[in-house]
């Protein structure tokens, strides 16, 4: 039995001491399920007020207030929540504010005119403003009964409907981590903190809510979500939290492939894609998640996975973007799929069959990610082009010319480039220097553009993005791409 360790404590703190003390003393002798308290590290809700944080009004998103205001105002309580408290505790500016409330989505209707539902498994409201920009309202959850439950191997935990409405406490603790669970209440500047995510912020801690294995099988993507913030935000996992990612990693196989490569395109869009995947790597998520490309690298070998061929890669495009460079969706899955299909880099590699040679290596591995037809026929025909990459004779046997304009050479040309400055191949580089493409150009999907900065329209002069073929339909393709590039790199 655990040593409960008795001292005296002075009388304000008493009340709240006797009370943690008798939980824990309960659980000692408690059999049956866990219940809502033994996931709460404050069940009755800590507030923060203002004195003990920075946040204010004035630094919010006015609109999201606006919503908060008319929601408390027809006797909805509402909130802030997630991310954007997490991200100006942290004194970064949110891309997006998010108000939990206890409306459901038809109440909330009735109070916006200017909204509308979307979601099948849980359905928000996205309240429309001027221009078209979006808030997005959500109904508080409840925790599934599964949470209270001791872990069981053989069962499946996988959230298929969460259409449950609950309380702000249920909506804390069946939350993914502690530090994406803090309210902001605007109406006194306050913090509502139900699972410890205020210190765990202070303490630069990311710590799992509740069971770690049930959170994973739940929902195995908040294993890479974990990773992926521990390398963005400079954080620590927590013991608990990484001892269960290593159990669980193989649960990432059964996660949904469109929310792996939508977590993919925002990892590649951060500039910290190496950072990222070498803690995918530490945590042995990485290999569970492109076995076939780590098994082809270098990764077990190499003192650290910034020294592997595949972290070299990642950290010259990394490099690359802060250079003010643009880079692809596809650029990046290829730097990561090269170690599979390496002979086409070499000058004797496989000519004769070298579409076969792509194709049977790559195109299982893009099955089973669900990537579409278009992208899979995209990588086979960068790696297929990286031969002619050695060709630098300007004769009209080779022509060049004819090279540079096909629709797929902005990315070949960029993973040839790349992969030549990561093996620091002076060969390759000099080669890459004569096939090296001019400022204007553009990749050619501009929705599938990977950049730090925002993405530029095409002009009608210069750059060949987004050619599809002769006549005046062009420029009408060249401007629909653009405004559909432009609202993805806004949302990623």
């Amino acid at each position: 039995m655990q040593a409960l360790n008795f001292r005296l404590i002075p009388g304000a703190l008493a009340g709240t001491y006797t009370k943690k003390m008798l939980r824990k003393i309960l659980r000692l002798f408690k059999s049956g399920p866990a219940s809502l308290d033994d996931v709460l590290r404050y069940p009755e809700g800590k507030r923060i007020y203002r004195e003990f944080h920075d946040l204010r009004r004035e630094g919010m998103d006015q609109d999201a207030l606006k919503v908060i205001n008319r929601l408390n105002r027809h006797g909805y309580r509402s909130y802030l929540v997630g991310g954007c408290v997490r991200d100006m505790l942290l004194g970064r500016r949110p891309k997006d504010f998010d108000v939990v409330t206890t409306a459901t989505p038809t109440q909330i209707r009735k109070v916006f005119s200017n909204s509308r539902s979307i979601g099948r498994r849980f359905k928000i409201v996205h309240v429309v403003f001027q221009g078209g920009k979006i808030i997005e309202v959500a109904t508080f959850r409840n925790l599934p009964d599964h949470r209270l439950e001791p872990d069981k191997k053989e069962k499946d935990y996988m959230m298929k409907r969460d259409n449950q409405y609950g309380s702000p406490r249920e909506d804390a603790a069946r939350r993914d981590f502690s530090l994406n669970a803090l309210f902001f209440d605007p109406r006194n500047e306050s913090l509502i903190d139900y699972v410890g995510g205020f210190d765990d912020i202070k303490k630069k801690r990311i710590s799992v809510i509740g069971n770690p294995d049930i959170s994973y099988k739940e929902d195995p993507v908040r294993m890479l979500r974990a990773a992926k913030f521990a390398a963005l935000l400079e954080f620590d996992i927590d013991n608990k939290t990484l001892k269960a990612i290593k159990r669980n990693k193989s649960e990432i196989a059964k996660a949904s492939p469109a929310r792996m490569l939508d977590e993919y395109a925002k990892i590649f869009r951060t500039g910290r894609s190496a950072e990222i995947f070498r803690a995918f790597e530490e945590s042995g998520l990485f290999k569970a998640m492109f076995p076939e490309a780590h098994n082809a690298s270098d990764c077990a070998r190499a003192e650290s996975f910034l020294d592997s061929s595949i972290g070299r890669r990642l950290v010259i495009a990394d490099r690359t973007l802060s250079e003010r460079e643009e880079l692809t969706v596809n650029i990046m899955v290829a730097l990561i799929f090269t170690d599979m299909v390496k002979d086409v880099f070499d000058d004797d590699g496989p000519h004769s069959k070298v579409m076969d040679y792509v194709k049977n290596h790559i195109l299982p591995v893009c099955r089973r990610m669900q990537l579409s037809n278009a992208d899979r026929d995209r990588l086979v025909q960068i790696f297929m082009s990286q031969g002619r990459f050695s060709q630098t004779d300007r004769s009209r046997r080779f022509r060049p010319d004819v090279f540079r304009k096909k629709v797929f050479f902005y990315e070949a040309f960029m993973v040839f480039k790349i992969n030549a400055l990561a093996e620091q191949n002076d060969e390759r580089i000099q080669k890459a220097m004569f096939w090296e493409i001019g400022p204007r150009e553009r990749p050619p999907e501009i929705n599938k553009i990977v950049s730090l900065f925002p993405v530029r329209r095409n002009s009608n002069r210069g750059g060949r993005s987004n050619r599809r073929g002769g006549g005046g339909g062009g420029d009408r393709n060249r401007s629909r791409n653009s405004k559909s590039g432009s609202k993805n790199n806004a949302k990623s």
